[in-house]
C-alpha cells in the first residue's frame, strides 16, 4: 500500500475524530496525532497537519457555538492575550523524535483522565468571575504547550474552566473552540516561520472530512445532546492512544 492509499484509508478515522470532538467544542488535534502516530507518520510532518485540521474544525465550532449563545468574549479575550504569544513560540520549536511521541502521549492520557472528572459539568448558578491573575499563568502554560506539540489547547482548558467554576459546560465548549482556533493559528504561523509546509496529497480530503464532521459535532454539542456521554467515549479512545505513545 502506497503512503497515498493509507491516507485516505484514514479520511473515515478523521472524520469520526473530528465529529467526536466537536461535540464538546475541541478541534480534535489530539486525535488527529494519535491517528497519525499508529499510521506511522513522521513526528515532523504531524505538527502542522493536526494545527491546519484544528484550523478548519474550530473554525466551525467557534461559528456555531456563538451563534447557540454558549459563548464568554471576556474570558475568551484574556486566555487569548496570554496565550496566543506563547502558542506561537511554541510552535516554532521542534521536540526531538524521541520525546515528541512520549510528550503527545502523556497530552493524550491527560485528557482521558479529566474528561471522566464527574466535576466537569457546571450550573450557570455556580459560574464565578475568573481571576487575572489565573488566566494569565493557565493561559501562557496553555498556549505554549498547544504550539509545542500541536494540540490547540482545549483539552487543556475545559476541564480547568470546569473545575474551578469560570464558566458553564456549554459556555466552556464555546471558549474553548474560539481558544483552539487562535492558539492553531498561532502555533501553525510559529512553525511555517521555521519552514515550509508538509508535502502530503491527501491534506485536502482530510480537510473536508474534518469539515463535515466538525459541523456536525458542533451542531449536536451546541444544541441537541449533553455532551457527557462523549467526554466517556473520548476518555477511551485517548487513553488507549495516549498509552500506545508513551509506554510503548
Amino acid at each position: 500500500m502506497t503512503g497515498f492509499e493509507l491516507a485516505l484509508w484514514l479520511i473515515p478515522a478523521f472524520f469520526a475524530g473530528a465529529l467526536l470532538y466537536a461535540t464538546v467544542g475541541h478541534g480534535g488535534a489530539s486525535a488527529y496525532l494519535a491517528i497519525m502516530a499508529l499510521a506511522g507518520f513522521a513526528p515532523a510532518e504531524m505538527k502542522p497537519v493536526a494545527l491546519m485540521l484544528n484550523v478548519v474544525v474550530a473554525g466551525i465550532g467557534t461559528w456555531k457555538y456563538v451563534r447557540a449563545g454558549c459563548f464568554d468574549v471576556r474570558l475568551l479575550g484574556w486566555f487569548a492575550l496570554f496565550s496566543l504569544p506563547m502558542a506561537f513560540w511554541g510552535g516554532g520549536l521542534s521536540l526531538p523524535d524521541a520525546w515528541f511521541k512520549p510528550v503527545v502521549g502523556v497530552v493524550l492520557l491527560f485528557a482521558a483522565w479529566r474528561m471522566l472528572s464527574p466535576a466537569m459539568a457546571v450550573h450557570d448558578s455556580q459560574v464565578k468571575r475568573a481571576p487575572l491573575l489565573g488566566i494569565a499563568l493557565s493561559g501562557g502554560a496553555m498556549g505554549f504547550l498547544s504550539g509545542l506539540t500541536g494540540v490547540g489547547g482545549g483539552i487543556f482548558l475545559s476541564p480547568l474552566v470546569l473545575l474551578l467554576g469560570w464558566a458553564s459546560t456549554r459556555v466552556t465548549s464555546g471558549v474553548a473552540a474560539a481558544f483552539i482556533l487562535l492558539n492553531s493559528i498561532a502555533g501553525l504561523a510559529g512553525f511555517l516561520g521555521q519552514g515550509a509546509l508538509p508535502q502530503t496529497e491527501a491534506l485536502p480530503l482530510w480537510a473536508l472530512a474534518v469539515a463535515a464532521g466538525g459541523w456536525l459535532g458542533a451542531e449536536i454539542g451546541s444544541r441537541r445532546i449533553p455532551p457527557a456521554w462523549i467526554r466517556k467515549a473520548l476518555a477511551l479512545v485517548l487513553a488507549i492512544a495516549g498509552s500506545k505513545l508513551a509506554f510503548l
